[in-house]
């Protein structure tokens, strides 16, 4: 009997480990079942923590909540290009029928378009948009899917060229340009604009000229920020700007670290895109003179697109490339922020109900509905 009794328990035993280790394995790779008859869209982001990672994850459980038909899971690629082509085939096996994406290189691209091709499961991009000149193959590859939505972004040489010029018009000559991921085609644009407004500053004040440095490229890490700002001032003694240009946050935070533990705070002027939550306060002290951001609604809109294609199956997106362009938002004082603030931080931009009335908008209304955003538009709505 107490054999029995013992092989009884060992028995036991090794039934709950097994089904402890499926269940860890199951939610280590995404697993998550649907309720009920709610449709189930993945989430493939570079993180969904840091200060940008986070309101997008904000803007889109909001979303979720408010249409109550939807549930999102998310996985988080930290930019890692195996990661992202993994996070794909993850969600697909989890029973995503559809999958909004960023950080995505055109590279990665053409995984996740066939992945999503060959399993029925739609694809938009958020943040991103794969280049036409640049990668003509995956760009086609892109127009000819039935799945493949389409892209959300902003006007990248146009951000670039914003900030740049706020630089020059606070006297900065000497810019320090760090970047997060070589060829990534968002830094490219980004990159672009910062060139133009130097190359037309200098052609405007031959007696007073501008240089960018060569780009030093930080990942998406703090520690990469730091580091490659250190380089950079280290090269350059005579540094008066550095722009992290964007890359989630966090090289940022590293890039302010490194001038406040060089004691520049002030000498050398920090421009980025994607906004912090310390905002405010930095514009006060001056360690930030100014950020473009507010862009969070970028994979709303992603969301939207691939919400409406859940629910109009009878369409074929094959032959097309939508682009939803999406506007900045641009602060360079603690007065403009506090707008900013106001209709974006402390409140959503979109009421529970206008979530609702976007999902019903076909696709040409919702990139419509995408260029309308500001915080006068926000402010208008809000009645206040």
């Amino acid at each position: 009997m107490r054999k029995t009794g013992r092989r009884l328990l060992a028995v036991l035993m090794s039934t709950v480990l097994a089904v402890s280790l499926l269940v860890g394995c199951g939610e280590e790779a995404g697993e998550k079942t649907t309720s009920g008859d709610k449709l189930k869209i993945g989430v493939s982001i570079w993180s969904s923590t840091d200060s940008l990672g986070s309101q997008c994850k904000k803007m889109l459980d909001q979303a979720a909540g408010a249409l109550g038909d939807v549930e999102l899971q998310y996985i988080d690629q930290g930019h890692v290009s195996e990661k992202v082509t993994a996070s794909i085939e993850t969600l697909i096996s989890a029973g995503c029928q559809g999958i909004i994406l960023c950080n995505s290189a055109d590279s990665e691209m053409t995984s996740a378009i066939k992945a999503c091709n060959e399993s029925g499961v739609y694809l938009a991009q958020f943040f991103r948009i794969i280049s036409e000149q640049d990668s003509s193959d995956i760009y086609e590859l892109a127009k000819d899917s039935a799945y493949y939505i389409g892209a959300v972004h902003e006007n990248e040489p146009e951000n670039g060229e914003k900030l740049g010029n706020i630089l020059l018009e606070k006297g900065c000559r000497k810019i320090g340009m760090i970047g997060w991921e070589q060829g990534d085609a968002t830094w490219l644009g980004r990159l672009e604009g910062y060139k133009s407004a130097v190359d037309n500053w200098n052609a405007e004040h031959t007696d007073d000229q501008a240089a960018l440095s060569a780009p030093q490229y930080a990942g998406t890490s703090k520690e990469g920020g730091k580091k490659a700002a250190n380089a950079l001032m280290k090269a350059n003694p005579d540094l008066d700007a550095l722009v992290p240009a964007g890359g989630g946050g966090e090289p940022l935070e590293g890039t302010l670290e490194a001038v406040e533990e060089a004691g520049k705070v002030g000498k050398i002027k920090v421009v980025s895109t994607d906004f912090r939550d310390d905002l405010d306060k930095r514009l006060k002290d001056g360690s930030i003179t100014a950020e473009s951001g507010g862009h969070y609604c970028d994979p709303l809109f992603a969301f939207m697109m691939v919400y409406n294609a859940l629910k109009n199956k009878d369409k074929d997106y094959s032959g097309n490339y939508n682009e939803v362009l999406y506007p900045y938002l641009y602060v360079d004082s603690p007065e403009a922020y506090a707008d900013y603030d106001k209709y974006f931080v402390k409140a959503s931009p979109y009421t529970d109900d206008e979530l609702r009335e976007m999902a019903e908008l076909d696709l040409g209304s919702l990139m419509k509905k995408a260029t309308t955003l500001s915080i006068e538009d926000a402010a208008s709505r809000s009645g206040k």
